[in-house]
């Protein structure tokens, strides 16, 4: 099909649904940046250039992480409508994503976090400054040689019962949820080491809250160094925090200490720059008790590097270290939500660029929410991840119904007010465990499908519970 045909074949099909998406999610990324190369991969104009491609990928990732096939299938559609086919084989996209940039993929998601943030509510707390968030995750990923090299399994695990695991530490805004940074690495990759590689992606006057492993002295003298503020928690069974050892009191269970330079260089850094740390560093240490409503008062203590009590009240960096939790719960959407937790790519390279894809499609739904609570006047953490996903994809349905422009705004109109109407209710001390209440049903795969000996049936463990009662006998 030539280039002409293909523009032609494609201009009616605007009022389809990945047009639709398009239309409205094209705004929030950079002008140009899904045009075709000027040479090489994706200069010319076939059934999948860049851009349909592009969208393809992400209408997938909406769609719950769905197959390959299902989206072709969708794009066949599209064709059926201005009365032309297209093969139904997933192959071309397939080798049409291999030549998407992982830079621009990477791009692309740390746009969209900058737009999200624009939307989110300004911060009130610790005199206005910037708060970001680290925290580290894990995914599997598909089990294929190559993905078993790079990141291997666990040892725990026997050979062909396990999957690859891959290590995620991303660096959170706050304010609006969004992903600025990330980085991958194995199982045997500590999460201080991919946490070393984000530091570019901090800036002057920012706070950096993360949770007690990070609570590292390298990471601390780094961070003050870009001016950079850390709020931690501090791992009381490793560091003993004894305030009567403190070099000034500021309050009560609230103290200023000098921690001392290891004379071991962390594994983490380059030995160079581990020599030009100072040989002190001077931290503040709290101790904050924390109520809930039905259990007992739990207290932590936390580090950070903001030393004066007067612009910095115990309060408020007790209060900043408790959004944190929100981390957790975005770890939680893109895993469970978008089903991030198991990646289908079945090449490492391949994998990091899918990676950045659900970080692109996370960013865009938090960018929305955003959008939603600001026009409501209400906070981002009352808008539900899961209802703007499912609000999301009914409202581009819904517009490819549309008849008009203004139809089509007052739809979108209608689904940002829907978002901040069906807000979720103030749970602050709602219990989020780590444990599934669901029963699986079968028992667990722990050597090779070929070596596997599946269970005998309750009839014949009855035979068998039969006939050694006989023997007995």
């Amino acid at each position: 099909m030539g280039a002409r045909t293909v523009k032609a074949t494609l201009k009616p099909l605007r009022h389809a649904t990945l047009a639709q998406i398009e239309t409205r999610l094209s705004p929030l990324l950079p002008t140009g940046c899904l045009d075709n190369q000027a040479a090489k991969d994706h200069s010319r104009d076939r059934l999948l250039p860049l851009d349909r491609t592009f969208w393809c990928w992400l209408w997938q990732i909406l769609q719950c992480n769905s197959s390959c096939r299902d989206v072709m299938k969708q794009v066949n559609m599209l064709f059926a409508l201005n009365g032309r086919s297209m093969a139904e084989n997933s192959s071309a996209y397939c080798q049409s994503r291999k030549l998407i940039l992982p830079a621009l993929v990477e791009r692309l998601y740390r746009h969209v976090a900058q737009a999200a943030f624009v939307w989110a509510p300004a911060a009130t707390r610790l005199q206005g400054r910037r708060l970001k968030g680290l925290d580290g995750t894990s995914a599997r990923l598909a089990d294929t040689p190559e993905n078993q090299a790079a990141f291997p399994q666990p040892t725990s695990q026997n050979p062909g019962a396990g999957f690859p695991v891959m290590k995620i530490v991303a660096l959170f805004c706050v304010a609006s949820g969004a992903i600025l940074a990330h980085a991958t690495g194995n199982l045997w990759t500590s999460e201080i080491s991919l946490a070393g590689q984000l530091l570019d992606a901090l800036s002057a006057g920012d706070v950096l809250i993360a949770d007690r492993g990070f609570c590292n002295y390298a990471l601390a003298a780094l961070l003050g160094r870009k001016q950079v503020g850390l709020i931690t928690r501090v791992p009381t069974t490793i560091r003993h925090i004894d305030f009567r050892k403190s070099k000034k009191r500021l309050g009560s269970k609230d103290a200023l200490f000098v921690w001392n330079k290891s004379q071991l260089p962390c594994r983490w850094m380059v030995l160079k720059q581990w020599l030009g740390l100072p040989e002190t560093l001077t931290v503040r240490i709290l101790q904050v008790r924390l109520h809930s409503t039905g259990s007992r008062v739990q207290v932590v203590t936390l580090m950070t590097t903001l030393l004066d009590p007067t612009l910095y009240p115990a309060k408020e960096i007790a209060e900043a270290y408790r959004l944190r939790w929100r981390e957790e719960m975005c770890f939680d959407d893109i895993k469970t939500t978008l089903h991030m937790a198991h990646l289908k790519c079945l090449s490492p390279h391949m994998v990091r660029k899918e990676v950045g894809m659900f970080l692109i499609a996370h960013n865009i739904l938090r960018c929305l929410m955003a959008q939603a609570a600001t026009q409501a006047r209400i906070p981002v953490e009352q808008i539900s991840f899961k209802g703007t996903l499912d609000g999301f994809r009914h409202c581009s349905i819904a517009m490819t119904q549309a008849k008009s422009k203004p139809v089509r705004i007052a739809v979108w109109e209608a689904f940002l007010a829907g978002l901040a109407a069906d807000s979720l209710p103030d749970r602050p001390d709602r219990i989020e465990p780590r444990a599934v209440k669901r029963i699986i049903k079968y028992p667990k795969l722990t050597t090779y499908r070929s070596r596997y000996k599946d269970r005998m049936s309750r009839n014949e463990r009855r035979r068998h519970a039969t006939k050694r009662r006989a023997a007995l006998i």
